[in-house]
């Protein structure tokens, strides 16, 4: 297919020549959560590790023993125990301090070689790559590899191209080949659409469920078929979005790097490790969750005009009614300091708690974000005081990044904190906690 004249109403860029950079490239873990796992715990290399969800629900990762072993993405860990201990596979909680210390780690590795990292999720990174002259795409990329192997433990497998759809493609091979050794460069291949021929069409990046039928539905089975698509079709049918990632199938980048948007929403809930009937451990709880989305508003540079509050009980439990409330709670200046944003909740818990009720998740959510620098002045808000929360909220960011995750808290997150999720298998917070830092003998 050719590509489109570059022109100032193109949005798509011409493709480089084969052999010149600078290349796309993303930097996948492989088993994140399991491989995490093992870092500070060698005896389990090798062995089968799951990883369960909130309250150890179901299992949400698994190494590729526990795969081999036969054990399926959510299963129920109640119902799997006895296979559990019957093929010694090893169990975790979810340790989200770790996890998300760790994926910080391997970003933070990734920028020794390139100042154009893009976050893409808590284990998967893109890269812009620009060898140095002279060295082989392909053997940069195992140098990366094996970097970031040595400074965190973590293997990853590196999908190398011209776009980041075809990286993305790289690594799905590079992951399940043995022969590419973790990394797969794209200009190894003499015909990389064999390769494109073998891929579902479900499986390519960007294309969704209700595409993925919709494709089905006319024939396109394969990457390689929607590559050869007519543009024309793919644009009526599919729109920009579908346009794109047909152009990147072609080796014309059309998704570029980019900065990682403000979120327009966080959430931050969890379900209780038992029913909760008492207002004064939901106001702890929600205190609690409020704290956390906060921090994370901060970490974004943001502020929330609006806050959510809603409690739930449990849908299946037969034996009491089913209860579930939300309250909306506009500021009145938009804000990112905590005692502010809990106040605005706990105002709306007092709306939507009922007494008589057994609630087994509760959870705030932020919206209206935007930029902290975007904040629209008033004349009735003292510039003082607003400097004072920011100076606090900034000190309590600080000692908390440095010592350890809440460290330090405000009094009416609890000390007890009785309503928190059940996580019986948790390995120690080993890089985030001073209580829990690993000893060696």
């Amino acid at each position: 297919m050719n590509a489109s004249p570059k022109n100032q109403h193109d949005p798509f860029r011409e493709a480089p020549q084969k052999g010149r950079g600078p290349f796309y490239a993303i930097v996948d873990c492989n088993n994140f959560y399991a491989s995490c796992e093992r870092v500070f715990n060698p005896a389990l290399r090798g062995k089968p590790v799951v990883v369960l969800s909130n309250n150890d629900g179901c299992v949400i990762a698994r190494s590729a023993e526990a795969k081999e072993a036969g054990i399926p993405m959510g299963a129920p860990a109640f119902k799997y125990e006895r296979e559990f201990r019957e093929k010694g596979i090893r169990v975790f909680s979810s340790n989200y301090a770790l996890y998300g210390d760790i994926s910080g780690r391997v970003v933070q590795t990734l920028r020794g070689f390139s100042d154009d990292v893009e976050v893409y999720s808590i284990d998967e990174a893109f890269m812009l790559l620009q060898p140095p002259k002279g060295r082989p795409v392909h053997l940069y990329g195992q140098e990366i590899r094996q970097r970031v192997r040595q400074w965190t433990g973590l293997p990853v497998s590196i999908g190398i191209a011209p776009t980041k759809t075809l990286a993305k493609i790289a690594n799905h091979f590079a992951k399940r080949e043995q022969l590419w050794e973790g990394v797969l460069h794209t200009d190894l291949i003499k015909d990389f659409d064999t390769y494109l021929r073998r891929l579902p069409v479900g499986e390519v990046w960007g294309i969704g469920r209700q595409h993925t039928q919709f494709l089905h539905s006319h024939g396109i089975e394969s990457a390689y078929d929607l590559k050869t698509a007519p543009e024309s079709w793919v644009k009526r049918h599919m729109h920009v979005t579908g346009l794109r990632t047909l152009r990147e199938l072609n080796g014309i980048p059309s998704i570029e790097m980019e900065d990682i948007e403000p979120r327009k929403g966080i959430l931050s809930s969890r379900s209780f490790r038992k029913p909760v009937t008492d207002f004064g451990h939901m106001q702890e709880a929600v205190s609690a969750y409020m704290a956390r989305a906060a921090e994370k508003l901060r970490g974004q540079h943001s502020v929330a005009g609006v806050v959510h509050v809603f409690v739930k009980t449990n849908r299946f439990a037969k034996s009491q009614p089913y209860y579930s409330n939300t309250a909306t709670m506009p500021l009145p200046l938009a804000t990112d300091f905590t005692p502010d944003l809990t106040k605005a909740a706990l105002a709306g818990l007092t709306e939507v708690f009922v007494d008589g009720y057994a609630y087994q998740k509760a959870g705030v959510m932020l919206t209206e974000i935007r930029r902290r620098d975007q904040i629209q002045g008033n004349l009735f808000v003292n510039q003082d005081e607003l400097e004072r929360k920011k100076k606090l909220a900034d000190a309590v960011d600080a000692v908390n990044q440095k010592m350890g995750r809440n460290k330090l808290i405000y009094a009416v997150n609890g000390l007890k904190q009785e309503w928190t999720m059940r996580q019986e298998h948790k390995s120690p917070r080993y890089t985030t906690n001073w209580d829990e830092l690993p000893t060696v003998k």
